[in-house]
């Protein structure tokens, strides 16, 4: 049996479609499969570690890899940047890991454009009136914070056609089933099974 190379999966959603907590279960239950780590220019937060939350750079070192070609994809979310280093993920996919980049529609183009083969999933909410409930919160913030992060989410939901899997994210349990569905048929994929059993295959049929 020989190493794999792993397989780059991109997960996008819109704020409240339930994303982070899915992509968590889904690291749980499913061997040989991470999260990709970002490098980010923000301070970092009570609880974050350095190297398994985000990598923490200044901005100066930031632009330094954006200006070296380091990154697969970057962006600026108001005030901070945050980038995926490409040599990263490489040397996690030549390890044989399946890697899951969470980013935005605008990230998943950049890296779709430099990394084929790249498998996209978008997660959706059940429905407005439930996406609205979620991002009201605990309902102590202002009808235009909920109504801007509505905006924000309809227009990161107008994308979901460019990718290559949708999971609507009703009820949790069957969102992960599908989420681990997709994992299972993309290992399944002849070129991934012609890579990973070569020597079976060619006993088979000698």
């Amino acid at each position: 049996m020989h190493k794999q190379t792993g397989t780059l999966y991109i997960f996008s959603a819109p704020s409240g479609a339930g994303k982070t907590s899915l992509v968590k279960a889904l690291i749980e239950a499913t061997p040989n499969l991470v999260v990709s780590i970002s490098h980010t220019t923000r301070a970092m937060r009570s609880g974050e570690e350095h190297g398994v939350h985000y990598h923490f750079i200044n901005v100066e070192a930031f632009q330094q890899m954006v200006a070296a070609g380091q990154f697969l994809e970057h962006a600026q979310v108001f005030d901070n940047f945050y980038g995926t280093s490409q040599s990263a993920i490489e040397q996690q996919l030549a390890e044989g890991l399946d890697v899951i980049l969470e980013i935005d529609w605008q990230g998943a183009r950049q890296v779709r454009h430099r990394m084929a083969g790249t498998v996209s999933v978008f997660i959706l909410p059940p429905s407005r009136a439930e996406l609205e409930r979620r991002l009201s919160g605990r309902g102590t913030d202002s009808t235009e914070i909920v109504a801007r992060r509505m905006r924000d989410a309809v227009s990161e939901m107008t994308h979901y056609g460019e990718y290559d899997y949708v999971v609507i994210n009703d009820d949790f349990q069957l969102a992960l089933a599908d989420l681990r569905s997709i994992i299972s048929s993309e290992r399944l994929r002849l070129a991934r099974q012609q890579q990973v059993h070569s020597e079976l295959l060619a006993e088979l049929l000698a």
